[in-house]
């Protein structure tokens, strides 16, 4: 029965994406006609980094080599390396640098460290690269990532923070590594366990992640990133709709540094595309019964245009401990949209 499942979950999700890819397609054609050719095809390989990047600020830039999978990660700290460890996972489509905010914030109190995850920025991806380069990105291998990293910056347990797809890791490696979790806080992501039930009853959540499908297909989704130079990135960051709700939370250079991450010479961008193939082509995972045994914290912009807040709901049946905080008027960006708000419920939470 279960390989049967698998099959027809298969199935479906091709059929689905292929929906979406029809209609993608048609919208891909149309504005060739209006714009031309050259106009959606182009976009600019960025040979060098940002300057907001190395902003000393916001901490210094350092490299590891993971044992198992030999990938360099590069990553981004601040704050005494005495100090606790507070690990920030960032999501798609960002890089490190989503967590500057917090890097400034916490330094004092932590050794904040923001690494860029497998394949994103300048840590390594690895072979092959392309769509057939899926397998290499599933959730175990993020986690293990995860677990390598705390081991490699020395230290035995971390407060790990995470946001978007970094929170699907953040997540799963609290289930697996309790003991390497000594605080757990979440933003704008629900539990593994709520996700799935919730987009099956909920048509709305469906339609809201449609692109999750359309991810699915090869070589589509990376044109489609890559058109009008990455224009999908202002609408993420800066659109009336995903977009944050505070006016300059993501500046021009700021955008151009998220841009930097995915136009890198030598960059694999299907690297990040195939954390969604990765998702979706391997068999769920049934979370009943699992607990997140650390304190967790989960903050939401009741903003989000991907993330419904109905996704909030249940958590508790998961996380014995477990505190829920909305940010009213954030987007899905939350801790870019308001850092302020963010960083003081971290702070009130984290010295309670």
């Amino acid at each position: 029965m279960g390989f049967l499942r698998n099959i027809v979950q298969v199935a479906t999700t091709w059929v689905i994406a292929s929906f979406y890819g029809s209609l993608v397609l048609f919208y891909v054609v149309l504005r060739i006609i209006r714009r031309g050719p050259r106009a959606f095809f182009g976009y600019k390989v960025r040979q060098d980094r940002p300057k907001c990047l190395d902003d000393p600020e916001l901490g210094t830039h350092g490299y590891v080599r993971l044992k198992s999978s030999g990938l360099r990660f590069h990553y981004v700290a601040a704050g005494e390396r005495d100090k606790p460890l507070m690990l920030c996972l960032h999501g798609f489509p960002e890089c490190w640098y989503s967590w500057r905010h917090q890097l400034k914030a916490f330094r004092n109190s932590y050794r904040v460290v923001a690494p860029d995850l497998r394949g994103y920025g300048e840590t390594e991806s690895p072979q092959p690269f392309g769509y057939w380069g899926w397998p290499n990105f599933s959730v175990s291998h993020l986690t293990n990532d995860v677990r390598e990293l705390i081991e490699a910056l020395g230290y035995s347990s971390c407060t790990l923070v995470a946001h978007d797809w970094g929170g699907v890791v953040a997540w799963q490696f609290a289930i697996d590594h309790p003991d390497l979790v000594d605080k757990l806080i979440v933003m704008n992501i629900p539990h593994p366990g709520i996700f799935a039930k919730y987009m099956a009853t909920h048509f709305s959540q469906f339609r809201r992640s449609w692109y999750m499908f359309l991810y699915q297909l090869p070589w589509l989704p990376e044109i489609l990133v890559k058109s009008f130079d990455f224009q999908m990135m202002y609408g993420a960051f800066k659109g009336k709709d995903m977009g944050c709700k505070r006016r300059d939370a993501v500046t021009e250079e700021d955008l151009e540094a998220f841009k930097y991450t995915f136009a890198r010479p030598g960059v694999n961008i299907s690297a990040a595309i195939n954390y969604y193939r990765a998702m979706l082509k391997q068999p769920p995972r049934s979370y009943k019964g699992t607990k997140v045994t650390c304190p967790t914290l989960m903050i939401w912009g009741d903003q989000d245009a991907a993330l419904e807040v109905g996704l909030t709901e249940g958590t508790d049946k998961f996380v014995p401990d477990f505190t829920l905080k909305m940010v009213p008027g954030a987007s899905h960006w939350v801790q870019q949209d308001q850092p302020q708000v963010v960083n003081g419920i971290m702070r009130d939470w984290l010295k309670a």
